[in-house]
């Protein structure tokens, strides 16, 4: 049987971090990576890891057109963190009958802000007979697919609280440009005031995963955002934030079932925490019966946490009826510690 064929679009932290965990892999390999960095095309991606394999040098290209072929199996697209954004690229890839696994925090379950974007990629994805799924460590895992897990030895459900204290450091500029890294006080203000900050993308799609999980319906939706200013120079490998200036954003949201809090989401993220004493860690609280209460600390880390689960759900997907899915449609996520084409379903 041949290899899994994969392509990655996309170069950033993400995408590299990819392709190391990658050709680490039994009975993957890596046909092509596009990427539209001068610095990047034209070279070899090996040349950007510090691995040691006999991998292929495939050159980094800033044509997807020309590596989207029948022998590719999965296209990882890691671009963009919005559903609109990278929605003319998965469709692109889907016309070319090929899987996606997205990075974009949106597509964890785009059918909370963007439902006729999600029912048109359905739809593509099954007429090309592929799937498409966007995942990551949040959303799409830690405080989501991980609360509706836990949720399944409870025989009532009466309140959930998630909590995810967690480091930017590994992430790359897109997230440290979303979560506002560097930026005064007066500018997260005019930002904020401009709807111009993303901070925390994918609270609403963690909430209305949960809701359509467990089948309650929502009457309401709300986040909120505040500035954490650091006290001290920090500095991450792709972020910088001077003393008085932003870390990072503390995010909240809540989604009500009529006047009450039925789903609380509590998510500050910042650079290089543990110069000011934060601790970072992973919480879930769930009131009802039995109550049940989960503690994971350190956090788990976010970088490779969200590489790890594009590079496993691999095989799932490809298993997968055609169309678009979530993390609720597929098997559990687990480590493949064996060769990959050991768990493709044999037609």
């Amino acid at each position: 049987m041949k290899k899994v064929n994969v392509v990655i679009w996309g170069f950033g932290a993400m995408g590299k971090g990819t392709a190391e965990m990658l050709i680490s892999k039994q009975g993957v390999e890596i046909s092509g990576v596009c990427d539209l960095h001068p610095e990047l095309v034209g070279k070899g991606f090996l040349d950007f890891l510090e691995v040691d394999t006999n991998h292929a040098n495939v050159l980094i290209s800033d044509d997807i057109d020309s590596m989207l072929n029948e022998d590719v199996d999965v296209a990882i697209l890691a671009t963009d963190s919005f559903t609109k954004k990278a929605y003319d690229k998965i469709v692109k890839v889907l016309r070319k009958g090929i899987n996606v696994i997205s990075t974009a925090e949106e597509m964890a379950y785009p059918q909370a802000s963007n439902p006729e974007l999600a029912k048109s990629m359905d739809s593509i994805a099954k007429e090309n007979n592929v799937t498409v799924l966007g995942t990551g460590i949040n959303p799409g895992f830690v405080m989501d697919l991980l609360v509706i897990a836990l949720t399944g030895v409870m025989s009532r459900v009466d309140f959930i609280e998630a909590k995810r204290v967690n480091s930017l450091s590994p992430f790359g500029p897109t997230v440290m440009e979303e979560q506002g890294v560097g930026i005064t006080p007066e500018e997260f203000e005019a930002r904020l005031k401009a709807d111009d900050l993303a901070g925390h993308v994918g609270f609403k799609e963690s909430v209305m995963m949960i809701a359509d999980a467990i089948g309650i319906k929502l009457d309401k939706f709300n986040q909120q955002m505040k500035p954490i200013i650091t006290g001290v120079d920090r500095k991450s490998k792709y972020g910088e934030a001077k003393a008085g200036n932003l870390a990072g954003i503390d995010m909240t949201a809540q989604g009500y079932v009529g006047d009450k809090v039925m789903i609380d989401m509590k998510h500050p993220q910042q650079i290089e925490p543990e110069m000011e004493g934060t601790n970072t860690g992973d919480f879930i609280n769930i009131k009802g019966y039995p109550e049940v209460n989960m503690a994971i600390q350190p956090e788990i880390e976010g970088g490779i946490g969200t590489i790890a689960m594009c590079v496993n759900m691999i095989p799932h997907v490809m298993n997968a009826k055609p169309g678009l899915k979530t993390m609720l449609d597929l098997p559990v996520p687990r480590a493949i510690l064996g060769d990959m084409r050991d768990l493709l379903e044999q037609e």
